[in-house]
């Protein structure tokens, strides 16, 4: 898709994204970044009440794996609190920090997602970070809004999108699919090739 021609809001479903999540590319590079996503910011992840539970629960299998200082936070205010927009959000350390992180070497990893991934823990992490680099917002008529956010610590994995020609949507098919369900990403499929078979049509008109 030409992510230079411009296209209006899109909607799919009771869902309205921002055509730059088609149009733009998009490939976490770990080996660059080193999970720098996880530490750098003023406020934690956005959580929901649900989520705040199963973080909870997941405390004992990534305990061990969680800084003293982490531990610490946790001890005195819990998994997530309230940022100062009212949102509920993971608890940090030392004001950027989440308290969920965890380091190999020098390169940070969620310690949730790593449980989950070994079989200590039934809980992957919050759909907000694995929907990265889409940021969702509700609105007030009901309908749910997705932005691509671009964050600086992210433009190696731009970088490497462009390369591999990787769409953000299609980078993030798996989360997309975990929020809104199989059916939803199949119609988001159909809108971005029907844009996409548009963009190549007008662009043989010129």
């Amino acid at each position: 898709m030409d992510n230079k021609r411009l296209l209006p809001i899109i909607q799919v479903g009771d869902v309205l994204l921002s055509p730059d999540i088609l149009t733009e590319q998009f490939c976490c590079d770990y080996e660059k970044c080193k999970g720098v996503c996880c530490v750098e910011g003023d406020a934690g992840a956005p959580v929901t009440i649900d989520e705040v539970m199963e973080l909870e629960n997941a405390l004992d299998a990534v305990w061990d794996d969680l800084s003293a200082s982490a531990q610490a936070e946790i001890d005195k205010h819990g998994v997530a609190y309230n940022d100062r927009d009212g949102d509920l959000v993971t608890s940090i350390v030392g004001g950027k920090d989440c308290v969920f992180t965890c380091y190999e070497g020098d390169s940070c990893l969620c310690a949730v997602e790593r449980a989950c991934r070994q079989g200590r823990c039934s809980f992957v992490k919050p759909i907000s970070c694995a929907l990265y680099p889409i940021r969702e917002k509700r609105l007030s008529n009901g309908l749910v809004a997705l932005n691509y956010h671009q964050w600086e610590v992210c433009k190696d994995a731009r970088a490497l999108g462009r390369k591999l020609n990787m769409p953000v949507w299609k980078f993030l098919r798996e989360p997309l699919v975990r929020r809104f369900g199989q059916d939803w990403y199949d119609e988001l499929t159909l809108t971005a090739e029907a844009l996409d078979n548009e963009a190549w049509t007008d662009g043989e008109a010129e």
